[in-house]
């Protein structure tokens, strides 16, 4: 590792995660889930976290060479049943309101080749079995966020024109350093004052309460709904005890609820979706009162399929997300072959579940409740991006009113 005072930002780094992401405080149990090879910055996350007083630090390990060879060769058992004690983990987690860190670094090609149908049953079966702790997350029950760090196959499959895997490697992290603000002279006061102005305009969207919004640019022409008393939010979430988080670093978005039942029109990708160890590109989607009715890509269709074949509510929207072209991902030009990051260079929309929080008083809704006012209900939720520079966007109001809220990809 080459990168300037790359130890010191790494320290830096973990507490921002800690302090700024999950926000841990006294007595509060964190879960971290890491890449192996994510061992380093994993310790020194545990570090902080105890630092700032936490009960305790669960520490779940993975590694995507092995679980390739779990998809390949384990018995089909394995893949389909969950065992009991894991969702007994998984409730207990949720029961003692514990906050989750996922650090993210997997080669996005890491199951490329491997049967999509014994990767498609393990996530069905681990989707339902895992099904208490996503329900929490989305309701932000709990606090929770998705981070991100460099790994050798990512930093080669972003940047393959480099020469070695140090300077790869190198490269990714300065990226990942640049869009979690990490170069700024105080990385936390950043944030915050980051997060007050995303939420900013997230109000003017929730002032405005428009009935649908209509997208067009080349390959698309969309007109989604939006369900009475949505909410928009932008970086800052609270959780149940009324303590601060921030869901996603980097995060450049504001977003709400699409009422599930209202998309009509085409939608085509403008970038590129890393899901299920597998890359997808060109996708094209086409909606019908709600419903994917037709779906094709230029690469890895069978995987999208499989997906839209997750449950019902994997073919209805979840989630629609405004980013301007501007943003500092999109100006770096980089394909980050990672939903977290690249989402945030793009205006998106996402297969599956919607966060209940994005209705007023969602968050004490059931299910039924929540599915009756608009919001889908799936045990996946996958982002695709949508957004260009050649974008508009506008806002419908009840009476059929319209109103520009982007054009050529940038806020009016």
């Amino acid at each position: 590792m080459t990168l300037s005072n790359f130890e010191k930002l790494l320290k830096t780094y973990a507490k921002l995660i800690t302090k700024v992401g999950v926000n841990v405080q006294k007595s509060h149990v964190v879960v971290l889930q890491a890449q192996v090879e994510q061992a380093p910055l994993a310790r020194l996350i545990v570090e902080e976290a105890y630092a700032l007083g936490a009960k305790q630090v669960i520490v779940q390990w993975t590694d995507d060479a092995v679980t390739r060879q779990m998809f390949i060769n384990a018995d089909e058992e394995v893949l389909t049943n969950v065992p009991q004690y894991k969702i007994d983990e998984v409730v207990d987690w949720v029961d003692q309101g514990a906050s989750r860190i996922a650090l993210v670094s997997s080669n996005p090609d890491a199951f490329s080749g491997v049967d999509s149908h014994r990767i498609s049953e393990f996530q069905n079966a681990s989707g339902k079995a895992m099904m208490p702790l996503r329900q929490a997350t989305q309701a932000n029950k709990v606090s929770w966020l998705v981070v991100a760090a460099a790994g050798e196959a990512w930093s080669a499959k972003v940047f393959p024109n480099l020469d070695t895997k140090e300077e790869q490697v190198d490269a990714l992290w300065d990226a990942i350093f640049n869009a979690t603000r990490m170069y700024d002279e105080d990385p936390i006061n950043a944030w915050y004052a980051h997060a007050d102005l995303l939420q900013s305009k997230a109000n003017e969207l929730n002032a405005e309460q428009y009935d649908a919004l209509h997208y067009t640019a080349p390959g698309t022409d969309l007109t989604i709904g939006l369900p009475k008393n949505h909410l928009w939010e932008g970086a800052g979430s609270k959780n149940a005890r009324g303590e601060s988080f921030i869901a996603n670093m980097p995060t450049e978005e504001v977003f709400t609820a699409p009422d599930s039942r209202r998309v009509d029109g085409v939608v085509s990708s403008t970038k590129p979706l890393s899901y299920a160890g597998n890359t997808i590109e060109g996708m094209k989607f086409t909606f019908k009162d709600g419903k994917v009715i037709d779906v094709s890509a230029e690469k890895g269709e069978e995987v999208l399929k499989k997906l839209l074949d997750t449950d019902e509510g994997a073919k209805h929207l979840g989630e629609v997300a405004l980013v301007p072209d501007s943003s500092p991902i999109s100006q770096s030009g980089i394909v980050f072959f990672n939903t977290l990051f690249d989402e945030n260079a793009s205006n998106h929309l996402a297969l599956g579940s919607a966060y209940a929080f994005n209705l007023q008083g969602g968050t004490e809704m059931t299910e039924e409740e929540l599915a009756e006012a608009g919001l889908n209900r799936s045990q996946t939720h996958v982002d695709f991006m949508i957004g260009s520079n050649k974008m508009s966007v506008e806002g419908i109001k009840k009476d059929g009113s319209r109103k520009q809220i982007f054009k050529d990809g940038e806020w009016v």
